[in-house]
């Protein structure tokens, strides 16, 4: 019996899995969000449609491991240092943002009649923007170095802070509604948070960095340790009372302040994406077609004022602040939908009896429309913004754009990128850096890291192979990726790992020009057939150096010499 249950259990997820697969690509010919599929899938395979997706239980506890990893990947980006330094642009216009949806959301809602609570719920949803989505589609515009770009990014950590925030109140609440005694349900809530922050930030100050940098020798070992601190902590908030939720996050900031988070992150997002398709299929799957046929003019009307609402505040108070309107403009297209943390929101609310499964149908409604619809809006904003320009002066004040003059391209731009950091790359990196150049080094090895930062290099904590890193480095201003990083026996070619930074550098569509290094001349010959600008092979360019030092007749391996146009060299 157990095995007939298991194989069933096991038929179930294969056909979702495939099922997503299939409804994903569809999704990507529209050029739609992973998540527009994903509930889509959940709408398939649930009970109105094609009724494959029976086993709640099952499907649940991988939805909620989904969650407990999205919000620590989360708080993994809300480093303490970073949140200090917010500029003004991001806090006025984030914290603008949210209270206009807020108002103006629960106005709408109490006109429609959904009642106190509800309206309530719904309003603080609207002001959620999905950040997985924007930087993906700014990432893919090239766009993600931008002033908007950049401006956009401030302003979703400031949404992040509002998603703790929220749940936080919503834990608390949930406590509370449990009767007599709410109060001192609420005061032991807040104690046991209080007690798990102190832990959390003694864990930080103490153990983190040291702990992670010996955990990131074995890379598999570090994605296992992180994925087990999140669901630690996620099941310590559950048992607290304050929720899984709240826990996730807490692990993600307890690392956001490592020098390895960027490495975890982009390890973790695919499994993350993989997950969160459960959490979708069962947010699906729960919907009653008939029920949302009945809400579809409320989602219509809240989904407008997403669409025009939020990029119009977005565009006013970056104005008043003296920002051209072409700026404020294309960062208020970013805030043009919700996100998944909206559902989750209101999921939550759900689960504690405080809105009906017909306000999560609602919101789920509108994050398909707005999601969709903004997808389109964002690629070709460039377009949209040409079309209704003339429209658009009196959001743009007379002294706008000299905020915008003083704001350097980018804080952490970099002339260089080298990607590995052993005896050659960080030659390579000096000599650079010797020249009055920027160098940015990436290397997965916690030793070499920590050797170059001893020399005053920055550093970034990652693998070159891995392209969610790669896309998130500052390579907007690059004139050069360099490929520093040792042949590989992998049984197929020896450059796969050097292949696949080509082809991440040429996904992005990096302007700059590349250099990557070969050991023999069947590599020289196939990296050259790529169309790489530039290959290195140390061993010979070494040889033949020495060789022209020993033809000019220096005294020294270590003679300081000058090129052609005054710099200097060393043999080395």
């Amino acid at each position: 019996m157990t095995e007939a249950i298991g194989g069933y259990i096991f038929y179930e997820i294969a056909a979702l899995l495939v099922l997503a697969a299939a409804v994903g690509a569809v999704g990507l010919l529209l050029r739609q969000p992973l998540i527009v599929s994903f509930i889509a899938v959940g709408i398939l395979a649930g009970p109105s449609v094609l009724d494959i997706a029976r086993s709640d239980e099952h499907i649940d506890l991988l939805a909620e491991l989904g969650i407990s990893v999205l919000l620590f990947l989360v708080g993994l980006k809300l480093d303490l240092k970073l949140v200090r330094t917010l500029g003004p642009v991001a806090l006025m216009t984030g914290l603008g943002q949210v209270a206009f949806t807020t108002i103006f959301g629960f106005l709408i809602g109490m006109a429609l009649g959904l009642g106190v609570t509800t309206s309530l719920y719904v309003a603080i949803a609207l002001t959620f923007s999905s950040t997985i989505i924007i930087v993906k589609l700014l990432s893919e515009k090239r766009e993600i170095d931008s002033l908007h770009g950049r401006i956009a990014l401030g302003f979703l950590i400031v949404q992040d802070l509002v998603v703790v925030l929220a749940m936080i109140v919503l834990s608390a609440v949930g406590v509370g509604a449990a009767g007599d005694s709410a109060l001192t349900d609420v005061l032991l809530v807040f104690g046991y948070g209080a007690a798990m922050l102190v832990a959390v930030g003694l864990f930080m100050r103490f153990l983190a960095n040291p702990l992670v940098e010996r955990l990131s020798r074995a890379p598999e070992l570090l994605v296992s340790f992180a994925i087990g601190w999140a669901t630690l902590l996620a099941a310590v908030g559950y048992y607290l009372g304050f929720g899984k939720e709240l826990g996730g996050l807490l692990a993600g900031v307890s690392l956001a302040s490592t020098p390895f988070r960027e490495a975890i992150a982009a390890r973790l997002a695919s499994l993350r994406d993989f997950l969160l398709l459960f959490f979708f299929i069962a947010l699906g799957a729960s919907l009653d077609l008939s029920v949302l046929g009945a809400s579809i003019m409320a989602a219509i009307l809240f989904s407008l004022f997403v669409l025009i609402g939020n990029p119009l505040i977005v565009l006013a108070i970056m104005g008043t602040m003296g920002y051209r309107k072409r700026t404020g403009f294309l960062a208020g297209l970013t805030v043009a939908q919700i996100s998944e943390f909206s559902l989750i929101f209101m999921a939550m609310g759900v689960s504690l009896g405080h809105v009906s499964d017909q306000a999560l149908g609602l919101v789920t409604l509108v994050g398909l429309i707005t999601i969709a619809a903004s997808t389109y809006m964002i690629t070709y904003s460039h377009q949209l913004y040409a079309w209704v320009e003339p429209s658009l002066g009196v959001f743009e004040r007379r002294s706008a754009g000299t905020i915008e003059d003083a704001v350097p391209t980018t804080e952490d731009a970099c002339d260089i990128v080298i990607f590995g950091l052993g005896r050659y790359g960080l030659g390579i990196a000096r000599a650079l850096k010797d020249a009055g150049l920027r160098v940015l080094g990436v290397d997965f090895n916690p030793v070499a890291v920590r050797h170059a930062r001893t020399f005053g290099f920055d550093v970034v904590f990652g693998d070159a192979t891995d392209p969610e890193l790669v896309a998130h480095l500052p390579l907007g201003n690059a004139a050069w990726a360099v490929s520093a990083v040792p042949e590989q026996e992998t049984g197929i070619t020896h450059d796969d790992p050097t292949r696949s930074l080509i082809g991440s550098l040429a996904d992005l569509g990096f302007e700059g020009r590349v250099a990557v290094t070969a050991h023999s001349d069947a590599t020289a010959s196939r990296l050259e057939a790529s169309g790489v600008d530039l290959v290195l092979l140390p061993f010979r360019d070494a040889a033949s150096r020495a060789a022209a030092l020993v033809l000019s007749g220096a005294s020294s391996p270590t003679t300081e010499t000058a090129d052609p146009q005054g710099q200097k060299n060393f043999a080395t």
